[in-house]
């Protein structure tokens, strides 16, 4: 018997070495207990596996001189400039952007490299992209999806960088078999928004994505679908959300119904 229940931080912790012995033997029992969860917990350490094994031969390398910082911060002390430390610090900058630029990139996905069509500017259609896309940079994200895990600090941090006039709430969708794992500020093309994440004991995430709305108009659940991702959208006093997960439109459809209650409840 656990003390408490398992959380996805406790799963995160446990794949990563970090929970201490009397938590990780309780760890231990609940996947022994629940194939499912073990099947994913070992998924992750696969992948955490695989990506030290790709890295480990760059991580391995020394750094370049040019790239030392202490041989820059030396360099910048110094009186008087010379011609070869300014193409250095140059250089370096060129390296740093274009690495910048690369890892942007691949965030983005092979669709964005080929020149997709432009997809919607305004309104719910807009935020329903927006929350689309931000679910395929995370949900996939095994070790480091979320930024904060407890929904408390959460609510502050997301009402404040948004400057909402009143404070979000975190839907509690574990009757319908959904547990909160955590969330992020993540940028859109409206400005910052909430991303709010779940997920249930077979691996399959959902996201709940919150951001103030140009226009205060109340609007209807909307469905969307792009690919595998489905999503129902709206907003209500100013606020827009829209939950989405790649679950089947009607199990989808009941967990929306279920955000947009507690949500209307807790505004009052």
């Amino acid at each position: 018997m656990t003390s408490r229940p398992i959380t996805e931080q406790d799963l995160q912790g446990y794949v990563d070495g970090a929970l201490d012995p009397p938590r990780r033997a309780e760890v231990d029992d609940y996947l022994q207990r629940h194939p499912d969860v073990a099947r994913r917990v070992a998924a992750y350490a696969q992948q955490r596996d695989e990506l030290r094994a790709a890295l480990a031969p760059i991580a391995d390398e020394p750094i370049p001189a040019e790239l030392d910082l202490a041989r820059l911060i030396e360099a910048r002390r110094m009186p008087r400039r010379s011609a070869a430390w300014r193409v250095a610090l140059a250089a370096a900058a060129l390296v740093l952007f274009a690495l910048g630029g690369l890892a942007g990139w691949s965030l983005r996905g092979p669709s964005s490299i080929s020149g997709p069509a432009p997809g919607p500017t305004a309104g719910i259609a807009a935020l329903a992209q927006e929350a689309t896309d931000s679910y395929r940079v995370f949900a996939p994200d095994h070790l480091h999806p979320v930024e904060l895990r407890e929904p408390g600090e959460l609510v502050t941090w997301v009402s404040e960088r948004l400057r909402l006039q009143r404070a979000v709430s975190v839907p509690d969708l574990s009757g319908a078999g959904y547990r909160f794992m955590g969330g992020r500020i993540v940028a859109t093309a409206h400005g910052p928004a909430g991303l709010l994440m779940y997920d249930d004991d077979r691996g399959t995430r959902m996201v709940v994505l919150i951001r103030p709305m140009a226009i205060e108009r109340d609007t209807a659940m909307t469905p969307h679908t792009s690919g595998a991702v489905r999503g129902y959208t709206w907003a209500a006093r100013g606020i827009g959300y829209s939950v989405v997960a790649t679950a089947a439109a009607d199990t989808l459809h009941p967990l929306a119904d279920e955000v947009r209650r507690q949500i209307e409840a807790t505004a009052g």
